[in-house]
Protein backbone atom coordinates (compact mmCIF):
# COMPACT_ATOMS: atom_id res chain seq x y z
CA UNK A 1 0.00 0.00 0.00
CA UNK A 2 1.32 3.56 -0.47
CA UNK A 3 1.73 6.21 1.42
CA UNK A 4 -0.49 8.66 2.20
CA UNK A 5 2.04 11.09 1.17
CA UNK A 6 2.85 9.32 -2.31
CA UNK A 7 3.14 11.74 -5.11
CA UNK A 8 2.65 10.36 -8.65
CA UNK A 9 4.66 13.56 -10.37
CA UNK A 10 7.08 14.08 -7.73
CA UNK A 11 9.54 15.00 -10.09
CA UNK A 12 7.28 17.75 -11.52
CA UNK A 13 8.27 19.69 -8.05
CA UNK A 14 11.31 21.38 -7.02
CA UNK A 15 13.39 20.61 -3.72
CA UNK A 16 12.89 21.57 -0.74
CA UNK A 17 9.53 22.28 -0.37
CA UNK A 18 6.46 21.65 1.95
CA UNK A 19 3.51 20.32 0.31
CA UNK A 20 0.03 20.44 1.31
CA UNK A 21 -2.71 17.92 1.05
CA UNK A 22 -6.20 19.65 1.56
CA UNK A 23 -8.17 15.84 1.94
CA UNK A 24 -6.11 15.76 5.17
CA UNK A 25 -6.63 19.46 6.23
CA UNK A 26 -10.51 19.12 5.71
CA UNK A 27 -10.54 15.82 8.26
CA UNK A 28 -8.54 17.76 10.87
CA UNK A 29 -10.85 20.64 10.28
CA UNK A 30 -14.20 18.43 10.88
CA UNK A 31 -12.09 16.08 13.78
CA UNK A 32 -11.56 19.57 15.20
CA UNK A 33 -15.37 20.64 15.15
CA UNK A 34 -16.33 17.19 16.22
CA UNK A 35 -14.36 17.61 20.09
CA UNK A 36 -16.45 20.38 20.70
CA UNK A 37 -20.35 20.66 22.04
CA UNK A 38 -20.73 23.87 20.34
CA UNK A 39 -19.07 25.09 17.40
CA UNK A 40 -19.15 28.92 18.63
CA UNK A 41 -16.64 27.80 21.35
CA UNK A 42 -13.65 27.25 18.71
CA UNK A 43 -11.59 30.25 17.95
CA UNK A 44 -8.61 28.00 15.86
CA UNK A 45 -5.46 29.82 15.80
CA UNK A 46 -4.27 30.57 11.78
CA UNK A 47 -0.06 31.30 12.94
CA UNK A 48 0.07 27.40 11.55
CA UNK A 49 -0.92 27.50 8.19
CA UNK A 50 -1.61 31.48 7.25
CA UNK A 51 -3.38 31.08 4.27
CA UNK A 52 -6.91 32.36 3.07
CA UNK A 53 -7.74 28.48 1.55
CA UNK A 54 -7.26 27.01 5.43
CA UNK A 55 -9.34 30.04 6.67
CA UNK A 56 -11.51 29.57 4.35
CA UNK A 57 -12.13 26.11 4.62
CA UNK A 58 -12.36 26.27 7.87
CA UNK A 59 -15.27 28.91 7.64
CA UNK A 60 -16.83 26.28 5.16
CA UNK A 61 -17.11 24.15 8.17
CA UNK A 62 -18.79 26.25 10.17
CA UNK A 63 -15.92 27.90 12.24
CA UNK A 64 -16.95 31.56 12.79
CA UNK A 65 -14.07 32.91 15.42
CA UNK A 66 -10.50 33.47 15.08
CA UNK A 67 -7.05 33.90 16.68
CA UNK A 68 -4.09 35.60 14.97
CA UNK A 69 -0.91 36.74 16.62
CA UNK A 70 0.36 39.14 13.71
CA UNK A 71 -1.09 42.13 11.83
CA UNK A 72 -0.93 40.18 8.32
CA UNK A 73 -3.05 37.62 9.69
CA UNK A 74 -5.39 39.71 10.79
CA UNK A 75 -5.26 41.73 7.75
CA UNK A 76 -5.90 38.13 5.85
CA UNK A 77 -8.77 36.91 7.90
CA UNK A 78 -10.59 40.46 7.35
CA UNK A 79 -9.60 39.83 3.71
CA UNK A 80 -11.30 36.14 4.40
CA UNK A 81 -14.50 37.81 5.83
CA UNK A 82 -13.45 36.15 9.26
CA UNK A 83 -16.38 37.58 11.37
CA UNK A 84 -14.53 37.47 14.76
CA UNK A 85 -10.63 37.90 15.37
CA UNK A 86 -8.66 38.12 18.51
CA UNK A 87 -5.19 39.57 17.98
CA UNK A 88 -3.65 37.24 20.52
CA UNK A 89 -1.16 40.02 21.05
CA UNK A 90 -0.34 43.25 22.67
CA UNK A 91 0.50 45.69 19.71
CA UNK A 92 3.07 48.54 20.67
CA UNK A 93 4.16 51.55 18.47
CA UNK A 94 2.99 51.19 14.68
CA UNK A 95 1.35 47.94 15.88
CA UNK A 96 -1.75 50.04 17.23
CA UNK A 97 -2.08 52.21 14.49
CA UNK A 98 -1.75 49.81 11.71
CA UNK A 99 -4.37 47.61 14.20
CA UNK A 100 -6.50 50.80 14.06
CA UNK A 101 -6.69 50.93 10.13
CA UNK A 102 -7.30 46.84 10.04
CA UNK A 103 -10.62 47.65 11.99
CA UNK A 104 -11.69 50.93 10.35
CA UNK A 105 -11.21 48.77 6.53
CA UNK A 106 -12.46 45.34 7.45
CA UNK A 107 -15.62 46.86 9.02
CA UNK A 108 -17.47 43.41 8.91
CA UNK A 109 -15.18 41.82 11.00
CA UNK A 110 -15.29 42.24 14.66
CA UNK A 111 -11.63 42.33 16.08
CA UNK A 112 -10.23 42.45 19.28
CA UNK A 113 -6.95 42.33 21.16
CA UNK A 114 -5.13 41.19 24.16
CA UNK A 115 -2.89 43.73 27.29
CA UNK A 116 -1.61 42.89 30.51
CA UNK A 117 -0.70 45.98 31.88
CA UNK A 118 -2.06 49.50 32.28
CA UNK A 119 1.04 51.32 30.59
CA UNK A 120 0.06 49.61 27.19
CA UNK A 121 -3.73 49.60 27.99
CA UNK A 122 -2.94 53.18 28.19
CA UNK A 123 -1.11 53.57 25.03
CA UNK A 124 -3.63 51.58 22.95
CA UNK A 125 -6.40 53.63 24.17
CA UNK A 126 -4.96 57.24 23.24
CA UNK A 127 -4.58 56.13 19.86
CA UNK A 128 -7.39 53.94 19.70
CA UNK A 129 -9.77 57.21 20.41
CA UNK A 130 -7.42 59.29 17.55
CA UNK A 131 -8.90 56.89 15.34
CA UNK A 132 -11.93 57.04 16.72
CA UNK A 133 -12.37 53.83 18.10
CA UNK A 134 -13.22 51.49 21.03
CA UNK A 135 -11.82 48.48 20.94
CA UNK A 136 -12.69 45.19 23.02
CA UNK A 137 -9.66 43.85 24.80
CA UNK A 138 -8.97 40.64 26.71
CA UNK A 139 -6.78 40.53 29.88
CA UNK A 140 -3.59 37.94 29.17
CA UNK A 141 -3.07 35.73 32.17
CA UNK A 142 0.10 34.15 32.96
CA UNK A 143 -0.89 30.55 34.43
CA UNK A 144 3.29 29.56 34.24
CA UNK A 145 4.72 29.83 30.83
CA UNK A 146 5.90 33.18 31.50
CA UNK A 147 6.06 34.74 28.15
CA UNK A 148 3.49 37.24 29.00
CA UNK A 149 0.22 38.06 30.69
CA UNK A 150 -0.34 39.49 34.13
CA UNK A 151 -0.25 36.96 37.07
CA UNK A 152 -3.67 35.58 38.32
CA UNK A 153 -4.99 38.16 41.22
CA UNK A 154 -5.44 41.44 42.20
CA UNK A 155 -3.52 42.73 39.65
CA UNK A 156 -5.40 41.65 36.90
CA UNK A 157 -8.94 42.97 38.74
CA UNK A 158 -7.11 46.35 39.44
CA UNK A 159 -6.36 46.18 35.54
CA UNK A 160 -9.85 44.80 34.36
CA UNK A 161 -11.36 48.19 36.24
CA UNK A 162 -8.72 50.59 34.48
CA UNK A 163 -9.73 49.53 31.36
CA UNK A 164 -13.33 49.80 32.20
CA UNK A 165 -13.43 54.07 32.82
CA UNK A 166 -10.80 54.20 30.11
CA UNK A 167 -11.84 55.41 26.80
CA UNK A 168 -11.25 53.69 23.15
CA UNK A 169 -10.88 50.18 25.13
CA UNK A 170 -13.71 48.03 26.56
CA UNK A 171 -12.24 44.82 28.58
CA UNK A 172 -14.52 41.60 27.61
CA UNK A 173 -12.79 38.45 28.86
CA UNK A 174 -10.04 36.57 29.95
CA UNK A 175 -6.87 35.22 27.51
CA UNK A 176 -4.74 32.57 28.76
CA UNK A 177 -2.40 30.65 27.16
CA UNK A 178 -0.98 27.34 28.53
CA UNK A 179 1.38 26.05 25.97
CA UNK A 180 3.92 24.52 28.88
CA UNK A 181 1.79 21.87 29.77
CA UNK A 182 3.17 19.29 27.38
CA UNK A 183 3.20 15.98 29.20
CA UNK A 184 3.62 13.21 27.14
CA UNK A 185 0.92 11.56 29.81
CA UNK A 186 -2.33 12.86 29.01
CA UNK A 187 -3.51 12.59 32.49
CA UNK A 188 -0.17 14.14 33.96
CA UNK A 189 -1.11 17.29 30.89
CA UNK A 190 -4.98 17.03 32.44
CA UNK A 191 -3.85 17.74 35.86
CA UNK A 192 -1.68 20.68 35.39
CA UNK A 193 -3.48 21.93 32.94
CA UNK A 194 -6.93 21.66 35.92
CA UNK A 195 -4.67 23.03 38.46
CA UNK A 196 -3.70 25.91 36.22
CA UNK A 197 -7.34 26.96 35.10
CA UNK A 198 -8.75 27.29 38.72
CA UNK A 199 -6.96 30.71 39.24
CA UNK A 200 -8.65 31.61 35.74
CA UNK A 201 -12.17 29.97 37.17
CA UNK A 202 -11.28 32.46 40.53
CA UNK A 203 -10.95 35.44 38.06
CA UNK A 204 -13.65 34.98 36.20
CA UNK A 205 -16.04 34.68 38.63
CA UNK A 206 -14.66 37.81 40.92
CA UNK A 207 -15.11 39.79 37.95
CA UNK A 208 -18.41 38.47 37.28
CA UNK A 209 -19.35 39.77 40.56
CA UNK A 210 -18.01 43.70 39.98
CA UNK A 211 -19.72 43.61 36.54
CA UNK A 212 -22.59 41.44 37.21
CA UNK A 213 -22.25 39.64 33.58
CA UNK A 214 -19.71 36.99 32.98
CA UNK A 215 -16.61 37.71 31.18
CA UNK A 216 -15.50 35.44 28.04
CA UNK A 217 -12.26 33.09 28.13
CA UNK A 218 -10.30 32.16 25.48
CA UNK A 219 -7.68 29.01 26.70
CA UNK A 220 -5.61 26.55 25.35
CA UNK A 221 -3.96 25.57 22.39
CA UNK A 222 -2.93 22.43 20.93
CA UNK A 223 -1.81 20.36 23.57
CA UNK A 224 -4.83 21.04 26.03
CA UNK A 225 -7.21 21.41 23.15
CA UNK A 226 -8.98 18.41 24.50
CA UNK A 227 -9.13 19.38 28.19
CA UNK A 228 -10.55 22.42 27.61
CA UNK A 229 -12.96 21.23 24.85
CA UNK A 230 -14.45 19.39 27.57
CA UNK A 231 -15.18 22.86 29.93
CA UNK A 232 -18.29 23.85 27.85
CA UNK A 233 -18.21 27.76 28.63
CA UNK A 234 -14.96 28.79 27.55
CA UNK A 235 -13.50 29.49 23.58
CA UNK A 236 -10.69 26.49 22.23
CA UNK A 237 -7.72 27.56 20.46
CA UNK A 238 -6.15 24.93 18.55
CA UNK A 239 -3.64 25.93 15.75
CA UNK A 240 -1.08 23.09 14.95
CA UNK A 241 -4.27 20.57 14.78
CA UNK A 242 -5.03 21.87 10.91
CA UNK A 243 -1.76 20.74 9.85
CA UNK A 244 -0.08 18.48 13.01
CA UNK A 245 3.92 17.66 13.09
CA UNK A 246 6.10 14.80 14.18
CA UNK A 247 6.37 17.03 18.11
CA UNK A 248 2.62 16.83 18.67
CA UNK A 249 2.15 13.48 16.99
CA UNK A 250 4.55 12.25 19.74
CA UNK A 251 3.54 14.65 22.75
CA UNK A 252 -0.33 13.76 22.35
CA UNK A 253 -1.16 10.57 20.06
CA UNK A 254 -4.56 10.69 22.24
CA UNK A 255 -5.79 13.40 19.52
CA UNK A 256 -7.22 12.55 16.58
CA UNK A 257 -5.21 14.51 14.17
CA UNK A 258 -2.75 13.30 11.48
CA UNK A 259 0.04 15.41 9.54
CA UNK A 260 -1.42 17.00 6.49
CA UNK A 261 1.92 18.92 5.14
CA UNK A 262 5.29 17.21 4.01
CA UNK A 263 8.53 17.71 3.23
CA UNK A 264 10.20 17.13 -0.41
CA UNK A 265 13.97 16.75 0.03
CA UNK A 266 15.89 15.18 -2.09
CA UNK A 267 19.90 13.93 -1.92
CA UNK A 268 22.34 16.23 -2.97
CA UNK A 269 25.97 13.99 -2.24
CA UNK A 270 27.32 11.05 -0.92
CA UNK A 271 30.85 12.61 0.85
CA UNK A 272 31.88 9.96 2.54
CA UNK A 273 30.55 6.11 2.56
CA UNK A 274 27.94 6.56 4.81
CA UNK A 275 26.89 10.46 4.83
CA UNK A 276 24.13 11.71 3.27
CA UNK A 277 23.56 15.25 2.01
CA UNK A 278 20.73 16.62 1.21
CA UNK A 279 18.92 19.94 0.14
CA UNK A 280 16.90 20.59 3.58
CA UNK A 281 19.09 23.43 5.15
CA UNK A 282 18.12 25.47 8.17
CA UNK A 283 16.08 27.60 5.42
CA UNK A 284 13.42 25.53 4.74
CA UNK A 285 12.90 23.43 7.91
CA UNK A 286 12.10 25.08 11.48
CA UNK A 287 15.55 24.55 12.80
CA UNK A 288 15.18 25.62 16.66
CA UNK A 289 15.15 21.75 17.74
CA UNK A 290 18.29 19.55 18.54
CA UNK A 291 19.61 18.22 15.47
CA UNK A 292 17.54 15.06 15.54
CA UNK A 293 14.40 16.78 16.38
CA UNK A 294 13.67 19.08 13.14
CA UNK A 295 12.30 16.33 10.74
CA UNK A 296 10.84 12.72 11.09
CA UNK A 297 11.61 10.22 7.93
CA UNK A 298 9.35 7.48 8.07
CA UNK A 299 10.48 5.51 5.42
CA UNK A 300 14.64 6.29 5.61
CA UNK A 301 14.49 5.85 9.45
CA UNK A 302 18.03 3.96 8.83
CA UNK A 303 19.12 7.80 9.10
CA UNK A 304 20.76 10.09 11.68
CA UNK A 305 20.88 13.57 10.93
CA UNK A 306 24.23 14.98 12.48
CA UNK A 307 24.45 18.68 10.97
CA UNK A 308 22.50 20.80 9.24
CA UNK A 309 23.40 24.47 7.70
CA UNK A 310 21.84 27.24 5.66
CA UNK A 311 21.10 24.76 2.54
CA UNK A 312 22.53 21.50 3.11
CA UNK A 313 21.46 18.63 6.01
CA UNK A 314 23.67 16.03 6.57
CA UNK A 315 22.46 12.52 8.21
CA UNK A 316 24.88 8.98 8.84
CA UNK A 317 23.75 5.83 6.75
CA UNK A 318 24.62 2.39 7.89
CA UNK A 319 27.38 0.76 6.45
CA UNK A 320 26.18 -0.65 2.71
CA UNK A 321 23.17 1.69 2.48
CA UNK A 322 21.05 2.33 -0.85
CA UNK A 323 20.88 6.17 -1.18
CA UNK A 324 21.80 7.87 -4.66
CA UNK A 325 22.31 11.61 -5.57
CA UNK A 326 18.81 12.71 -6.82
CA UNK A 327 16.68 10.43 -4.49
CA UNK A 328 13.72 11.89 -3.63
CA UNK A 329 12.94 11.64 0.19
CA UNK A 330 9.68 12.75 2.04
CA UNK A 331 9.66 13.63 5.77
CA UNK A 332 7.05 14.86 8.41
CA UNK A 333 8.65 18.87 10.05
CA UNK A 334 8.87 18.18 14.01
CA UNK A 335 7.52 21.89 14.19
CA UNK A 336 5.61 22.60 11.66
CA UNK A 337 4.54 26.37 12.40
CA UNK A 338 7.83 28.16 11.73
CA UNK A 339 8.22 25.60 9.07
CA UNK A 340 5.60 27.15 6.93
CA UNK A 341 6.97 30.46 7.58
CA UNK A 342 9.92 29.64 5.76
CA UNK A 343 7.56 28.80 2.30
CA UNK A 344 5.70 31.80 0.02
CA UNK A 345 3.81 28.50 -1.17
CA UNK A 346 2.60 25.04 -0.48
CA UNK A 347 2.24 23.20 -3.58
CA UNK A 348 -1.19 21.30 -3.66
CA UNK A 349 -1.41 17.59 -3.73
CA UNK A 350 -4.80 16.02 -4.52
CA UNK A 351 -5.71 12.49 -5.31
CA UNK A 352 -1.68 12.08 -5.15
CA UNK A 353 -0.52 14.31 -8.32
CA UNK A 354 0.42 18.34 -7.73
CA UNK A 355 -2.47 20.58 -8.46
CA UNK A 356 -1.50 24.55 -7.96
CA UNK A 357 -0.60 25.97 -4.76
CA UNK A 358 -1.77 27.61 -1.38
CA UNK A 359 0.14 30.59 -0.63
CA UNK A 360 1.27 31.59 2.23
CA UNK A 361 -0.30 34.72 2.19
CA UNK A 362 0.25 36.14 5.78
CA UNK A 363 4.21 35.09 6.40
CA UNK A 364 4.89 38.50 5.07
CA UNK A 365 5.01 41.05 7.54
CA UNK A 366 2.68 43.43 5.85
CA UNK A 367 0.48 42.42 2.95
CA UNK A 368 -1.06 45.72 2.70
CA UNK A 369 -1.60 47.22 5.73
Amino acid sequence: MKPWYHIEDIEQLDSPCLVVFPDRVAANIRRMTEMVDDISRLRPHIKTHKTAEGIRMMMEAGITKFKCATIAEAELLGRCGAPDVVLAYQPHGPKIDRFSRIILTYTATRYACLTDNIQSAKRMAERFIAAGLTVPVYLDLNLGMNRSGIRPGDEVIDLWQYCSRTEGIKPVGLHAYDGHHRHPDVEDRKAACDASFEAVNDLRSRITEIIGERPDVIVGGSPTFPIHADRKDVECSPGTSIFWDACYAGICPEQPFEPAVALITRVLSLPTDTRVCTDLGHKSVASENDIARRVFFSEASDLNVVSQSEEHLVAEAPVGHGYRPGDVLIGIPYHVCPTVALYERLPVIIEGRHNGFWKVIARDRCIGI
